[in-house]
């Protein structure tokens, strides 16, 4: 597994082999004296056979042993091993187990033993070991240190002059915490060199004309780069009045970063050469890679593996460059023909054409950029590395992102929150198309598709998601020069009624308010603006509105109380000029309240004149269109809600329950083929080990005497459903009957249960018996398992109309209370469960309860490919929620 370290170096984790003796060997010849005695305890000089074999022959049950691999000098090498080994016999449940880590003294502090313990904690935590307990040297601060900055809780005793260090495998939220600092710190350091190089080559630069490395050597120079810039081509000795270079090599001076543009076929050499010289940084504009199918796909994991393994990054393949618009370093290396104003916008786009267009469109818009990336296959360098990087770039406050696909989404989840906390994420996600729906048996399924899990974790990470490249740029355009509103309220000034109606209605359908103004700023209106003038919201000042009357009335409307943010609309008369409105606008702006965001309409072929950014308030957004800004603004107000919401809390299953549930499906998965429906016993004993309500079910033999019996323990009346292998939607074939108040209800059931299954092509094989209840809220609440997100949770209004109405919201796990409550109060028929038309309210905290509960064991058996109750009842308020039906798929261990 590649990694990245706190100093932004990189290598890869894998096992420990059997052919890793010489290795080891190696690993202990480059440790210091000191750091032998810190590991064995003891002066030692070498490593007896016998010693090396027991290193290097791990079980991988008692003994789990991982090493940290760099390439130099095309060989594999072992700096860093970290193990831990457990006497106890058993399935682990309960054991201890000791852990020790050796690194090699000069890699020693880059953070190779906290990643080698995160690991070794992960694994020996799925294998049922609860505790690691470690003996350090009192004079051994690096590994103390290892230990006290890991997040994990730990405790210490010392004997001796030894500590022992004892801690819990479990991911407490301080470990979740320190382990995500870490990782964004070390992407953060390891993208550095992309923005910030001392010094550029460019492997295949040409001194023909309109070649894909001409264009990159000619915008280094035409940016003004303020490092060096090495010209490499074997044929040229110079090329644009720069000394050039036949290889890397023949450079002779360390190269930070290095622009690939030659044939795919030379591509892994050239990179292999980089690792040699050990170049920071490589980004491979080449094509002809994963784009092309398996064979090139296999290449770009050899590329991937290389740079990784040889402590370097890599922006693409297939990618168009990087570009630093920041004054303090100037670096295009892109083939665009665009350099962007600078600015605090830093964006990221997946597809070459499309970053092209970006480029071109914010040096229309004027944009200002601070970083831009092409990041074309991300065989290496992603979306997740450079929101890291962006976190704390002091350069930007805005990151927007075209992206076509996840490479880890479960990673982003981590990050983008944290990130977003702190600066918008504005992002366009391609394919919405229902090309991509699954074939799907349950409900839960069937809703989702991978659209659904897109906006799931958008909603989840506070990242804002726009349908067009154009409202990207709207919405940016507002959130990098305005304020956040402080709420919906929305103050209009405009020369024409109709778009302020417009705007009005558009507002609205985005959950915005025109406000009613307060007297006092009625009456100021009045005294300067014309009788016929429109004083209520919307404030009209008609046709013949002044450049002057606009800046009185942006001032007055502006710092009314009831007036969240601003929208001044011009449409071009006769009687003023679209420069000199924009110039009074200019100047107004600086009246308003620096809490209040300002964008305007200029309804005009020309768009809004360039004065209108020279006030005191700076660059003003504009607009085409009064939709365009109710559009920005609310979203813009969604994200400000966003951020100010608390974080939530998410439910965990305590251990007795995790380990019920867990030898459960060990049970039942093993030996079986996958995947399968899980028998409705074995579902039962997991609901009621998940603490999740669920109407007494009894599983009779398809008799009418077991029926009865059953019906009898249960208690009348009893709803009869159909048992069949394969038979998934009971209510399609009239496998549900309900209302059996007697014994001879249920003998009737029974009979005709047989012949509508066996009429569709099923064999009973047995009758499940369950109370009825009446009343209530009908809910689902289920688990679809997506390959790249993970499981993803379902709830809304249930039934066996569900997928009609599709009135459903779905989040990733894990699913704060937070999550729950906003996913049922964006139902359009949440009204239902608040008492609608005079019926009880409904138990609304204890679906919420259920909706968080599912998303715990969901974490807990990843085998779940599918899994909802439906219906889930939801009982008037104090009562509960119980669920009556309820179907779970597993993926099978095999035989």
């Amino acid at each position: 597994m590649p990694v990245v370290l706190r100093d932004g170096g990189s290598l890869l984790v894998r096992a420990l082999r059997a052919d890793d003796g010489p290795r080891i060997l190696e690993l202990f010849h480059r440790l210091s004296a000191d750091s032998i005695r810190h590991r064995a305890f003891m002066a030692k000089t070498e490593l007896t056979p016998s010693e090396v074999h027991y290193l290097t022959n791990i079980d991988f049950v008692r003994h789990v042993a991982l090493a940290a691999v760099l390439r130099e000098d095309g060989a594999e090498h072992i700096i860093g091993v970290g193990r831990y080994c457990s006497s106890a016999e058993g399935d682990g449940a309960g054991q201890r187990a000791e852990v020790a880590f050796s690194v090699a003294d000069e890699h020693q502090g880059r953070g190779i033993g906290t990643l080698l313990l995160e690991h070794l904690a992960r694994i020996a935590r799925s294998a049922g070991i609860e505790e690691l307990e470690a003996d350090v040297m009192a004079d051994n601060a690096r590994m103390l240190s290892v230990f006290a900055e890991s997040g994990f809780p730990v405790r210490e005793s010392m004997a001796s002059g030894i500590y022992r260090v004892t801690f819990p495998t479990s991911e407490s939220e301080a470990f979740v915490q320190a382990s995500l600092k870490r990782e964004r710190k070390a992407a953060a350091e390891s993208v550095r060199v992309f923005f910030e190089p001392t010094s550029v080559a460019v492997i295949g630069a040409s001194r023909r004309p309109n070649t894909i490395g001409g264009a990159i050597l000619d915008n280094l120079r035409k940016a003004g780069f303020r490092g060096r810039i090495y010209p490499i081509n074997p044929n040229a000795k110079e090329i644009r009045g720069l000394p050039a270079f036949p290889s890397i090599r023949a450079v002779g001076q360390p190269v930070d970063l290095a622009i690939i543009a030659v044939p795919a076929r030379d591509v892994e050499e050239t990179i292999a050469e980089c690792a040699r010289l050990r170049v920071r940084g490589v980004v491979v504009i080449s094509s002809g890679f994963a784009e092309t199918g398996s064979t090139g796909a296999q290449v770009q994991q050899r590329l991937r593996t290389l740079v990784r393994s040889s402590g370097m990054r890599m922006v693409g393949p297939n990618c168009m460059g990087v570009l630093n618009a920041n004054p303090e370093f100037s670096l295009d290396a892109t083939f665009a023909p665009t350099w962007p104003p600078a600015g605090n916008v830093s964006m990221l786009s997946q597809s070459g054409a499309l970053g092209i267009a970006m480029l071109d469109q914010a040096a229309r818009l004027n944009v200002g950029l601070s970083c831009f990336v092409s990041v074309g296959n991300k065989a290496d360098v992603s979306g997740n590395d450079l929101l890291s990087y962006w976190a704390d770039d002091p350069t930007t406050e805005v990151i927007a992102l075209y992206l076509e696909s996840f490479g880890n989404p479960r990673k982003f989840a981590r990050i983008a929150p944290a990130v977003a906390r702190r600066k918008p994420i504005v992002a366009v996600k391609s394919g919405r198309s229902t090309a991509g729906t699954r074939a799907a048996a349950s409900h839960s399924a069937a809703l989702a598709n991978v659209d659904v899990c897109v906006d799931a974790l958008f909603a989840q990470a506070g990242v804002l998601r726009t349908t067009t490249l154009e409202d990207l740029f709207d919405l940016v355009s507002l959130l990098s020069t305005q304020p956040l509103p402080r709420g919906p309220r929305v103050g209009v000034v405009t020369n024409a009624g109709g778009p302020g109606i417009l705007l009005a209605d558009a507002c609205e359908a985005q959950g915005l308010k025109l406000p009613e103004l307060e007297p006092k700023t009625i009456e100021r209106l009045q005294a300067f603006l014309p009788k016929d003038a429109g004083l209520s919201n919307p404030i009209d000042m008609i046709a013949s509105a002044t450049a002057d009357q606009y800046a009185r009335a942006i001032e007055v409307v502006a710092n009314d109380p009831n007036v969240d943010a601003l929208v001044v609309i011009y449409i071009p008369p006769l009687v003023t000029t679209a420069e000199d409105v924009a110039a009074a606008v200019a100047s107004a702006a600086g009246s308003v309240p620096n809490d209040k965001p300002i964008a305007t309409v200029f309804m005009s072929t020309k768009g809004a004149p360039p004065i209108l950014s020279t006030g005191r308030r700076g660059k003003i957004p504009s607009y085409s269109y009064p939709e365009n800004v109710a559009l920005a603004l609310s979203s813009a107000v969604r994200y400000a809600r966003w951020r100010e919401r608390p974080r939530g809390t998410v439910v965990s299953l305590d251990r007795e329950r995790r380990v019920s549930i867990r030898r459960e499906i060990e049970r039942v998965t093993t030996g079986r083929p996958a995947p399968f429906w899980a028998p409705p016993d074995v579902v039962a004993r997991l609901m009621e080990d998940a603490d999740i309500p669920m109407a007494k079910l009894v599983v009779a033999a398809p008799t009418s005497d077991a029926a009865v019996a059953a019906a009898r323990d249960i208690g009348y009346p009893v709803v009869a459903k159909a048992v069949a292998n394969g038979l998934v939607h009971k209510s399609d074939v009239g496998g549900v009957i309900l209302g059996l108040d007697s014994d001879e209800a249920v003998r009737a059931a029974v009979e005709a249960l047989a012949g509508r299954v066996e009429a569709a092509g099923y064999e009973l094989s047995g009758v499940a018996l369950q109370r009825q209840y009446s009343g209530g809220v009908e809910a689902i609440v289920g688990v679809t398992m997506d390959p790249s997100f993970g499981p993803l949770i379902v709830a809304g209004l249930g039934g066996v109309q569900v997928e009609l109405m599709r009135d459903v919201a779905f989040r990733l796990t894990p699913v704060s209370d937070l999550d729950a409550a906003e996913m049922i109060d964006g139902l359009r028929g949440a009204k239902l469960l608040d008492g609608f038309r005079g019926a009880p309210v409904a138990d609304r905290a204890s679906l919420l309860d259920v909706i968080q509960k599912i998303s715990a064991f969901a974490d807990v058996v990843p085998e779940l490919l599918e899994f909802e109750i439906n219906p889930l009842v939801v009982l008037p308020r104090g009562e509960g929620a119980i669920g009556l039906d309820v179907r779970m798929r597993l993926n099978g261990h095999g035989v």
